[in-house]
C-alpha cells in the first residue's frame, strides 16, 4: 500500500507523489488534521474554511478517478502508525514543505518514524525552494529550470485502498475552533483556484501593476491566488506556465495591433512577484530560525524591552487615530486579506511608530492572513521592521499613505465608519480639525474615533535615528555582508534583496 500524504498540497494536477504512487501500487490517500497545528497562535477558524473547502474538492476529484479522500486527527507518526499495523504501508510520498517550526518538527519525527520501519518516504519538491541548498549563487537559475519542466500529468485512474477508516471533514467545534465570522474571503479548492487565476490573467490582472497599491482597487486588480498557492490548490509552476502561454498570446497581439494598453507590463510584474515568493521561502528553508530570531543579530535588544501591550492591542484592534491603518486592520480581519502596500504599511507602523518587536507581530497577522505562507511571511515581516541588515529602510507615512492610496476615502469610510462625515481634505489626520470641524462632521475625536497614539514625526524620527545608529556600526556593515552573502538575490548580479509580500 501507497501512502500519499496531502499536507499543503491539496490538489490532483502537476501532484508528483500521487501520479508516482499510482503507478506503484494501491494508494490511500491522507490528510491529517493535526492538533498542533490547529491548536497554534498562527491558525484561524477561517483557515479551517478554507481548508475544508480545498478537501471537499480534492475529494471529489480523486473518486472521479476511482479513488478517495481519507482523512484522521492526531499526530502524524501515530495516525501512520495505526494505519500500518491494520494495511502495512509500503511507501510514503509527499511534497516537501516549507513550513513554520511546528511542521519543520513534525516532518524529522516522521522521517525518524520511516527510518526506524524501513519505510522509505519518497518527497517530492514543489515550488523553486532548493534543499540542502549550498549557496545562493545560481539559486535562480535552478528555480527557472524547475518551472520550465513539464507539469505531472493527473493519473486516468487511482488504484484506492479500500475499507480504510475516515473521519470525514472536522468542523470548528470538532477541533475546539471559534468560528469564522469573515465574510467576502477567498474560496479554497482547486477548481475555485482555477478559476480566479484565468479570470485574472484573462480579464482582471489588466492594470495590476498599476493598481496593486491601492486597497481601493487591489483586490479586483490582483490576482488574490496567494491563498490557493499556499494551501497547495495551484502548483507555483502551474501558474507560471499559464502565465508563460498567456504572455505568448498577449505579443501575438501586440504584433496585429490588436493588443489593449497595460497587460504586458502587469504580466511582468506579476512574473517577477512569483520569482520573488520562492526567493523568499528560500529563505526560511535556508535558516529555520529567523522564525523567532532577527536575521541580523545585531538588532537582538533593539525593541524587546520596549514593548507595549497597550500599543500593541490598539494596533491588533484597528483604534490608533490613524485612519488608513485602522482601515487596513479592520479590513483584514473581515477578509483575511489585503494588498501588499498594505500589509507592509502595517508592520512598518507597528515596528517603527509604535515600537512593537516583530515577532508578536507577525503572529497575530499570520493568523489573519488566510495566504500565511511562513517563509514569506517571516522574512518579509523583519524586512519591514528593519531587522535583515541589508533592505531600504522604509518608514511608511500613514499620512501620505492615504493621501497617494486613497485621496478620497473609499476605503477608509468603507471600515471605519465613524469618519463617514469626514471630509476628504482631513481624513488623513482628522486629529487636526477644529472643534467645530468635528462637532460639524459628527466626529468627535477621542471619544468617535480615538486620537493618535503616537505623534507622527516624532515616532518616525525616533525610529530612524536608533536603526541608522545601528546600520553606521562596523560590526552592522559585517553582518549585513554575512546576510547578503546567504540569503541576497543574485539577479542581474545584483545581491540587495527585494520588495515584495505575498498577497499577489
Amino acid at each position: 500500500m501507497q501512502v500519499v500524504w496531502f499536507k499543503k498540497d491539496l490538489r490532483i494536477a502537476d501532484h508528483a507523489p500521487l501520479f508516482q504512487a499510482c503507478k506503484a501500487g494501491p494508494c490511500l490517500c491522507l490528510f491529517v488534521y493535526e492538533p498542533e497545528l490547529i491548536g497554534s497562535e498562527e491558525f484561524d477558524g477561517s483557515h479551517l474554511d478554507f481548508l475544508n473547502q480545498s478537501l471537499k474538492g480534492l475529494d471529489q476529484q480523486l473518486r472521479n478517478r476511482g479513488g478517495s479522500l481519507v482523512t484522521r486527527f492526531g499526530e502524524v507518526t501515530q495516525v501512520l502508525s495505526e494505519i500500518n499495523e491494520r494495511h502495512s504501508i509500503e511507501a510514503l510520498w509527499s511534497h516537501e514543505e516549507t513550513g513554520n517550526s511546528l511542521t519543520y518538527e513534525r516532518d524529522k519525527r516522521v522521517l525518524a518514524w520511516t527510518k526506524e520501519r524501513h519505510i522509505p518516504w519518497n518527497e517530492s519538491p514543489q515550488s523553486g525552494v532548493v534543499r540542502r541548498l549550498k549557496n545562493r549563487d545560481g539559486w535562480s537559475a535552478q528555480r527557472n529550470q524547475f518551472m520550465a519542466k513539464p507539469l505531472t500529468p493527473i493519473p486516468e485512474r487511482i488504484p484506492c485502498v479500500k475499507d480504510v477508516d475516515t473521519i470525514g471533514l472536522r468542523g470548528h467545534q470538532d477541533l475546539g475552533l471559534r468560528e469564522s465570522r469573515k465574510t467576502n474571503l477567498i474560496l479554497g479548492g482547486e477548481v475555485a483556484a482555477n478559476e480566479l487565476l484565468n479570470s485574472f490573467l484573462h480579464d482582471r490582472g489588466q492594470y495590476y501593476s498599476k493598481e496593486m497599491s491601492s486597497p481601493t482597487t487591489a483586490y479586483d486588480s490582483c490576482s488574490r491566488l496567494s491563498a490557493s498557492i499556499t494551501w497547495g490548490c495551484l502548483s507555483v509552476r502551474q501558474i507560471v506556465q499559464a502565465l508563460r502561454d498567456r504572455q505568448v498570446e498577449l505579443r501575438e497581439e501586440k504584433k496585429s495591433g490588436k493588443l489593449t494598453k497595460g497587460w504586458l507590463t502587469s504580466m511582468r510584474s506579476f512574473d517577477a512577484r512569483l520569482s520573488w515568493h520562492c526567493h523568499f521561502m528560500q529563505k526560511l528553508e535556508d535558516e529555520p530560525r529567523i522564525e523567532f530570531q532577527n536575521m541580523s543579530r545585531v538588532y537582538d535588544g533593539l525593541r524587546e524591552d520596549d514593548f507595549s501591550v497597550e500599543r500593541f492591542e490598539l494596533w491588533c484592534e484597528g483604534k490608533t487615530g490613524y485612519p488608513l491603518v485602522d482601515a487596513c486592520m479592520r479590513a483584514l480581519k473581515e477578509h483575511s486579506w489585503i494588498n501588499f502596500r498594505m500589509r507592509a504599511m502595517l508592520v512598518s507602523f507597528s515596528s517603527y511608530h509604535l515600537w512593537l518587536h516583530w515577532r508578536k507581530s507577525a503572529v497575530f497577522l499570520a493568523k489573519h492572513f488566510l495566504d500565511f505562507e511562513p517563509g514569506i511571511h517571516f522574512s518579509q515581516v523583519q524586512m519591514q521592521s528593519g531587522t535583515t541588515g541589508i533592505n531600504t529602510v522604509r518608514i511608511y507615512s500613514p499620512i501620505k499613505q492615504v493621501k497617494d492610496q486613497d485621496p478620497d476615502g473609499v476605503f477608509i469610510k468603507r471600515y471605519v465608519p465613524e469618519l463617514a462625515g469626514v471630509p476628504k481634505e482631513h481624513l488623513a489626520e482628522p486629529h487636526q480639525m477644529s472643534l467645530a470641524e468635528q462637532s460639524k462632521t459628527g466626529c468627535i475625536i477621542g471619544k468617535d474615533y480615538p486620537s493618535p497614539i503616537v505623534e507622527h514625526l516624532t515616532a518616525y524620527r525616533s525610529a530612524r535615528d536608533r536603526i541608522y545608529a545601528i546600520r553606521k556600526q562596523d560590526v552592522a556593515r559585517e553582518e549585513a555582508r554575512r546576510v547578503v552573502k546567504k540569503h541576497g538575490s543574485r539577479k542581474n548580479g545584483n545581491r540587495k534583496n527585494g520588495n515584495r509580500k505575498n498577497g499577489v
